[in-house]
């Protein structure tokens, strides 16, 4: 079986949350039979197609970027190629010039969504959007979201809830490099035995403007791992607030990435807006058993982290009750252990990419029966 994943953009371009889901998914089923492809867009002249963990990454060239969707000519062509090769399409949601590509090219195959977000910046553009987003949504055969939390509290996942399954994002560790005993002997020298770490893009719904404000007038080490367009701008306002207790680290490779996890006290994510549909560095945590702090915003974040279980859950954009959490993991060593345990406990439960990528391939199989018996 073949299928084609359609996004705007992958690994190795770009390396955020939805990539991953979309790699782990390529890579994964391949062990299963299935032949999986990835297109995307990408502003670089870099090669058209190229192997990437046991499978095709195929890039059309981005013209235009507007209000965060890309644009792209030559994609039309490239996608109707690979789509006519393949048995399914795996689209991956939000990304609204995608739409208009399945509804020119007339894709005839059996269709899959993963609803990744809700669209939440853009509310004027998205009034203009929702017929066709209506209309996108409408014609594929099933939509795939991440989970039960934000499928209950999605309006737009609502109005498909007879055709909407929940498959939680699963993670695979042993894809994850070892931590080398020099790493984790210099992050420890460098930040100390007991620090807070968040991971991730420094994007708008993060968040960490709240943690910053909630570091002050404590003295615990918080290390913000990742780079992104508020960087400069988080650097500001804890300069500003005199905060001697946060590390910068930037984007950092995963092997460093992997030594953090490993060292740290706890993961703190603190994102305050749908944006924010399930948090892969949030599994990360409770992967590498790390009792969490996250907020509560309806989506699977509270998923992931079941407050006084596995972590603390918190109100978002609430710096009082963030720096409560903070203080109250930090003075509770015992109890911050066995959060983490629980934590990890959960994610070999809910959370592996195993479970993900078998049900995926169920979810494939069942599309192209379907479509078989209806061509008879």
């Amino acid at each position: 079986m073949k299928v084609l994943h359609f996004y705007r953009t992958s690994f190795p371009d770009t390396m955020g949350g939805v990539e991953q889901v979309i790699n782990q998914i390529a890579r994964g089923t391949r062990v299963l039979g299935i032949k999986s492809e990835v297109l995307s867009l990408t502003p670089d002249r870099v090669p058209r197609t190229i192997e990437i963990d046991g499978y095709l990454a195929h890039r059309a060239r981005r013209n235009l970027q507007i209000a965060s969707t890309d644009f792209s000519t030559s994609v039309f062509l490239r996608f109707s190629e690979l789509a006519e090769k393949a048995d399914v399409i795996h689209y991956h949601y939000p990304w609204p010039f995608m739409d208009v590509v399945h509804f020119a090219v007339g894709v005839k195959k059996p269709t899959v969504v993963t609803y990744h977000s809700d669209i939440i910046r853009q509310k004027h553009l998205l009034k203009l959007y929702r017929p066709l987003q209506q209309r996108f949504l409408a014609s594929m055969d099933r939509i795939v979201a991440t989970s039960p939390n934000y499928l209950s509290t999605s309006r737009i996942l609502e109005k498909f809830s007879g055709k909407v399954d929940v498959i939680p994002i699963g993670l695979d560790k042993a894809t994850y490099p070892e931590p080398t005993p020099d790493r984790l002997k210099y992050w420890r020298d460098n930040l100390g035995p007991k620090f807070f770490l968040f991971v991730g893009v420094l994007r708008y719904y993060k968040g960490l403007h709240i943690l910053l404000e909630a570091a002050q007038g404590t003295d615990y080490p918080v290390v913000i791992v990742g780079a992104g367009p508020i960087e400069q701008e988080l650097k500001t306002q804890a300069a500003q607030l005199g905060l001697r207790n946060i590390h910068f680290l930037g984007h950092l490779p995963d092997r460093e990435k992997v030594a953090l996890l490993t060292l740290c006290y706890g993961v703190v994510f603190p994102s305050h807006l749908r944006s924010e549909a399930f948090g892969i560095s949030l599994l990360e945590g409770a992967m590498y058993g790390k009792p969490m702090i996250s907020s509560e915003i309806g989506t699977g974040t509270t998923f992931i982290n079941i407050g006084n279980d596995t972590g603390l859950v918190v109100p978002p954009s609430d710096p009082d009750a963030l720096r409560h959490a903070l203080r109250y993991l930090w003075e509770h060593p015992e109890e911050a252990a066995t959060m983490g345990e629980r934590a990890e406990k959960r994610y070999w439960q809910h959370f592996t990419a195993e479970q993900m990528v078998e049900s995926y391939v169920d979810l494939y199989g069942d599309l192209v029966r379907q479509y078989r018996d209806r061509s008879r």
